[in-house]
């Protein structure tokens, strides 16, 4: 199929189709007598995975790592180790997303904790002295 047909089935544009051909994450196609490129059907599986792979958090370094030369030869046991390593750095992700909200809702709580008569020069003081920071900055 040519470039068009195939961006037009994987949702994908044309530039995009020549940019992972370029990089070697898609077989390069073949070339009719006219030049343009004939790809195979099999070039519109290996786009899926490559844009679910890239949607999953995989950079193309990494595609490119486990994307076989033959969509049907995947090495099993290097696929599942690279598959159980991003779920790893996901869940390590997800971790420090958890700290890092934790932490500013407790920056909030405490700067929301303002009493009502205590204005916002006061109130930064205060929520500084809570975090043991020294400084005369405003907040409000």
């Amino acid at each position: 199929m040519k470039i068009g047909e195939l961006a037009k089935r994987s949702g994908m544009a044309a530039s995009a189709i020549r940019f992972y051909e370029s990089r070697g994450l898609l077989p390069l196609a073949s070339r009719q007598t006219n030049g343009y490129r004939d790809y195979p059907p099999e070039a519109l599986a290996v786009l899926a995975i490559i844009r679910d792979a890239q949607q999953a958090g995989f950079s193309l370094a990494e595609i490119k790592q486990i994307l076989p030369a033959d969509i049907t030869a995947w090495q099993h046991d290097a696929l599942l180790a690279t598959l159980r390593r991003k779920v790893a750095e996901i869940e390590a992700l997800q971790a420090r997303l958890a700290q890092n909200k934790a932490h500013i809702q407790s920056l909030i709580a405490l700067i929301d904790a303002r009493p009502q008569d205590m204005d916002c020069k006061h109130n930064a003081a205060r929520v500084m002295a809570s975090l043991g920071i020294a400084g005369d900055k405003q907040a409000g």
